[in-house]
């Protein structure tokens, strides 16, 4: 499932996408290197999964039309709350499953990842750039996955105060929100824009995610100059809140 390439005027909420965007917070174990899992995620992870999605649209099954993974980088405090997440689109939600993926390992990638689950989400592309950044299939190896660098990725997971009215902070997000980040993003070269809002908030740790790209980490410096309170913080949890930047993305299914 592409991304949407259409441009709504500042004035027109951006519509919700085909299907459910799955994301998949990924932590490594306390015993495994930042490089280990990377290397694990990529060289044995990525394969399988690329090959199962292909395996099933073969066989006329439900299965991802996209897959990229985003590595996050570690903060100010050389912290890393989350390593990175996996991103599959598909043509509806998957269940949550009674035992998170990897509990049992099945490859090398889940012996170095802590058990994850799936987080089903509805994405708004509001700004689309996806003519900058460019997918580049290997051509000395097998073609996906690859990878994609030379952006600043700024990765906002929203938590929410207790006790919100979801419906009415979703309509704040799209209809006030999005569109004075917008505009600030246009003002500082900001080139990417996507807003993914969890499909049950009640249940997710995250009420949902806003993923904002630069080209340089000077851009997103200027972003912050010049946005704008606009009522946002009356629900969402500042402090339990996580900002991740990224630089590199990996394609499994462009």
């Amino acid at each position: 499932m592409a991304a949407s390439t259409s441009h709504p005027s500042p004035s027109t909420p951006p519509e919700a996408g085909p299907g459910a965007k799955m994301l998949y917070l990924i932590k490594r174990r306390a015993t495994t290197s930042r490089e280990e899992l990377v290397a694990h995620w990529f060289a044995n992870h990525m394969p399988a999964v690329i090959a199962g999605q292909h395996d099933q649209a073969a066989r006329g099954r439900a299965h991802a039309h996209r897959y990229i993974a985003t590595l996050y980088d570690a903060n100010a405090e050389g912290e890393q709350p989350w390593d990175g997440m996996a991103q599959l689109w598909w043509d509806r939600s998957l269940p949550r499953p009674e035992v998170p993926h990897g509990t049992t390992p099945t490859d090398t990638f889940q012996q170095k990842a802590e058990p994850y689950v799936p987080w089903a989400t509805r994405e708004y592309v509001v700004i689309d750039g996806s003519e900058s950044l460019s997918v580049e299939p290997l051509t000395l190896n097998a073609p996906f996955p690859c990878t994609r660098s030379g952006f600043y990725k700024v990765s906002f997971l929203v938590k929410t105060k207790d006790g919100v009215d979801f419906d009415a902070f979703y309509s704040h997000w799209l209809n006030v929100h999005v569109p004075n980040i917008r505009s600030v993003m246009a003002e500082v070269g900001g080139f990417r824009y996507v807003v993914s809002h969890s499909i049950e908030p009640q249940v997710e740790a995250y009420a949902g995610m806003a993923e904002l790209y630069f080209h340089a980490a000077a851009d997103w410096a200027e972003f912050g100059k010049a946005i704008q309170p606009d009522g946002m913080e009356q629900w969402v949890d500042g402090g339990a809140t996580l900002v991740l930047a990224a630089r590199t993305e990996m394609i499994g299914i462009p």
